[in-house]
């Protein structure tokens, strides 16, 4: 294929900017409760709007690339982004951001649907899990980078006493999707078909689904593992301001960069334990190790808590691809129609951080955020009730392989 080079960069500049807008939210948290002020149950606004559309876009979504391809897919998607930042951009009010994060969240969760199979054909089906990998170091390094970039700008001379500083972010995304539109409309885009494992699928195939108790429970275990996540990184850094007097610009800002850090290291370590380990045993090592990491964090000193809080992060770093690699092995078909149902468990990162902001407005922040007991003890419980037809593979002594073909026919 030409340009194939130019465009798996462009896959990864997509994937760059994807995280890199998703994950400034947590930093801004504190800042824009302090201007605009907010209670935190309002402020709980602010990442539900953005991860709702998550929730309402991913089947739609799906069957939009299916119909229309994936450049129109892109085009509309960049477009979304465009207008949501330059909403917040000429009006930084309340009402605004929140509109704008919402269609901000809508062109976001289109670029997750699509960037997948773009990546597929583009990069090959031999090279896909090489290059799906290289997308999610990106991907974590701009959620490291992204906190970095919001200390700088915060912390430059004569920006303290400025208002409304952290909109200048909103008008360089304004900038940076009309370039993106306009390269979108320059770049030779492979025909992008997709495979059975990325169709959206029938209503009958939503119908069979549903119909099934693990597949609700797995929906409602993406739920807990985004929910958890997003609290975590919006939540920690006003937490850190509230109980600890740690700066919002300096070393609060530090903890959310860690976080996100931590977790792209998580990733690579999790990738050598899922070849020793059933997927299921490091599921259940790495959430005991969470809730280790948060009860410290909570209720430890503020020493403790600006380690327990990034550390958090690389004991998440493995859940969300083993729950979703849990779910898709445990039905006999229907794997594209099952992975849009998990998509919209997204919707988790709406739910439970406002939940948390709600709570903390009547009990306080710190136990508001013990709703992250719940969800992680219910990521905890998948490791137990989840039976796959496929294990994943192992090598040395803890090799396994597939189940027994009794139990696919039992799982029907």
């Amino acid at each position: 294929m030409k340009n194939r080079r130019l465009l798996i960069l462009y896959i990864m500049l997509i994937w760059f900017v994807i995280s890199f807008v998703t994950n400034l939210i947590g930093p801004l948290m504190p800042i824009i409760i302090n201007d605009f002020h907010l209670s935190l149950g309002m402020a709980g606004f602010l990442p539900f709007s953005f991860f709702l559309a998550y929730g309402l876009i991913s089947i739609p979504g799906g069957i939009l690339v299916e119909r229309k391809g994936a450049r129109s897919t892109l085009l509309i998607a960049f477009g979304l982004n465009f207008l949501g930042s330059l909403a917040i951009a000429l009006k930084p009010e309340y009402g605004f951001v929140i509109g704008g994060l919402f269609v901000i969240g809508l062109g976001m969760a289109l670029l997750q649907v699509v960037i997948n199979p773009l990546l597929r054909i583009t990069g090959g089906e031999s090279q896909f899990a090489f290059f799906s990998v290289m997308g999610q170091l990106v991907f974590g390094l701009a959620s490291f980078v992204s906190p970095v970039v919001f200390q700088w700008l915060m912390e430059r001379p004569g920006a303290a006493g400025s208002a409304l500083v952290w909109v200048t972010f909103y008008w360089a995304f304004s900038g940076l999707f009309f370039a993106l539109i306009a390269i979108n409309y320059s770049l030779p885009l492979p025909r992008v078909e997709l495979n059975e494992s990325e169709k959206a699928g029938g209503w009958n195939a939503y119908r069979e689904l549903l119909s099934r108790k693990d597949v609700r429970l797995f929906f409602l275990g993406i739920v807990a593992y985004v929910g958890t996540e997003q609290t975590l990184a919006n939540w920690m850094s006003q937490f850190l301001i509230t109980y600890h007097n740690y700066a919002a610009t300096g070393a609060a800002a530090d903890a959310v960069g860690q976080f996100w850090g931590l977790m792209s290291v998580g990733c690579l370590v999790g990738l050598v334990l899922l070849k020793l380990l059933d997927s299921k045993i490091v599921l259940a090592i790495f959430s005991v190790m969470a809730l280790g990491c948060v009860a410290l964090a909570l209720y430890g000193t503020a020493a403790v808590a600006i380690l327990a809080f990034p550390a958090a992060g690389f004991c998440l770093s493995v859940m969300f691809s083993v729950i979703f690699s849990l779910a898709l092995n445990s039905v006999p078909r229907h794997q594209g129609a099952f992975s849009g149902i998990l998509c919209t468990g997204i919707l988790g990162g709406a739910v439970v951080p406002l939940l948390v902001g709600q709570l903390g407005d009547h009990i306080g922040l710190r136990a508001a955020m013990n709703v992250v007991f719940v969800t992680l003890g219910f990521i905890f419980a998948i490791s137990f009730w989840a039976r796959p037809l496929i294990s994943n593979e192992t090598t040395g002594w803890f090799k396994s392989g597939k189940r027994l073909a009794a139990r696919r026919q039992g799982a029907e």
